[in-house]
């Protein structure tokens, strides 16, 4: 990466994984990095890791809750008010294959989070993502499970019928509809120094694989897990390049797909692909923009 400095950037999800390795390295390239948690104890916790690594930039914490439209919008607020710029939003955390459960304002927690709550937040800082000088990014995980999924608009909280992966798929399928939405909407206001772009890590060995097993108090899926992260899965830090790529590669264009490029698109060296052909489908990709607008009360103004 090329230096960083003057940028701000937020990352969710920002104090372990992924979000943590792309902010250890923005930080190090000079960036002033919001590392956006739940938890806030766990989030200092890792600031403190990357500022006593000697880098250029800043690790700055601030409270953030997807799976609460109220915090989503305090955190904003509180953002807004301290900052009047933003380069770079990584739209990163996630939750996957859990145990059904709902956000505080019912949306079934792993598209509640993954998309509907990234969909306000991204929203919600699209004036000062509009406002900032030069060019700003927008980069939105998904994950290789996209391809499973499906968006099922008569039951997209999976009240009638829970399966774990088939609604993590849903929410990651929504992550590239609305990115490539978002892209589309921006060329259409001919808006052309702010983009959206989308990545994957493949299969990287992070505590989201853990989660699942946990909370459902499977053993052997924690063991299973456990031994795949630990013979088949790619470090953090590789699985973060993806997203770094996306978010500072001069040559990716608006509407851009980064994953890895070795076997399987599962591990290696970042580069441009295509997904599913379901996240190019535009039909479903307005009336999903509709449906997140009526759930999170957030409108774009484009």
């Amino acid at each position: 990466m090329e230096s960083l400095d003057g940028k701000t950037i937020i990352v969710t999800g920002a104090n372990s994984g992924l979000g943590y390795e792309a902010t250890k390295a923005f930080v190090a390239h000079g960036a002033d990095v919001v590392l956006a948690c739940r938890s806030v104890e766990r989030g200092e916790a890792a600031a403190t890791r990357i500022r006593e690594s000697g880098v250029d930039g800043s690790a700055t914490v601030m409270a953030l809750d997807l799976a609460d439209l109220d915090s989503i919008q305090e955190f904003v607020r509180s953002f807004t008010t301290d900052h009047d710029e933003l380069d770079i939003l990584c739209n990163n955390a996630g939750v996957m294959a859990i145990p059904r459960s709902e956000t505080a304002d019912g949306f079934e927690t792993q598209f509640g989070v993954n998309h509907l709550g990234h969909f306000a937040l991204t929203g919600q800082l699209l004036e000062t993502l509009l406002e900032t000088e030069g060019e700003t990014r927008i980069v939105t995980q998904s994950s290789a499970v996209h391809e499973q999924g499906r968006i099922d608009f008569e039951d997209l909280h999976h009240e009638k019928d829970y399966d774990r992966w088939a609604a993590y798929g849903q929410s990651k399928l929504a992550n590239l509809l609305f990115a490539y939405e978002l892209q589309r909407r921006l060329d259409h206001a001919d808006i052309g120094d702010l983009v959206s772009v989308a990545c994957h890590p493949g299969y990287a060995a992070t505590n989201l694989q853990k989660r699942g097993p946990e909370q459902s108090g499977s053993t052997l899926r924690l063991w299973l897990m456990k031994a795949a992260n630990a013979l088949i899965a790619q470090d953090p830090e590789q699985g973060a390049l993806p997203m770094l790529y996306a978010a500072t590669e001069a040559a990716v264009p608006g509407g851009t797909y980064v994953g890895p490029g070795g076997v399987g698109n599962m591990r290696g060296y970042p580069e441009p692909q295509r997904s599913s052909d379901r996240s190019y489908d535009e039909a479903t990709a307005e009336r999903l923009w509709s449906v997140s607008e009526e759930l999170t009360g957030v409108t774009y103004d484009l």
